[in-house]
């Protein structure tokens, strides 16, 4: 049997992504969704030959996350800049 860290496993992360996409549900605001986002590419990643380390693994996933959250910051984002303002109550 081959000693793999659980790290390395590709389902390891595709279940992580999963678990962040549920936790995105419950507190949206795209809280978690670059995470996750990061945690499907590196879970698709590990898919090929290519395994590197976990210091490699962890640095790849912060990459990769944080250009998630940036493209979705850029994509979702307001034309005027401005964030959505309520002066009204909807019960009023």
């Amino acid at each position: 049997m081959v000693d793999m860290a659980l790290w390395s496993l590709w389902w390891v992360w595709l279940a992580a992504a999963l678990i962040l996409a549920i936790l995105e549900v419950l507190a949206p605001g795209f809280m978690f969704l670059g995470f996750c986002i990061g945690a499907v590419l590196v879970g698709l990643m590990l898919l090929t030959p290519f395994s590197p380390g976990l210091p490699a693994l962890m640095a790849i996933f912060a990459v990769l996350s944080l250009v998630a959250w940036g493209a979705l910051r850029t994509l979702f984002r307001r034309e005027d800049g401005a964030a959505r303002r309520f002066d009204q109550d909807i019960n009023d």
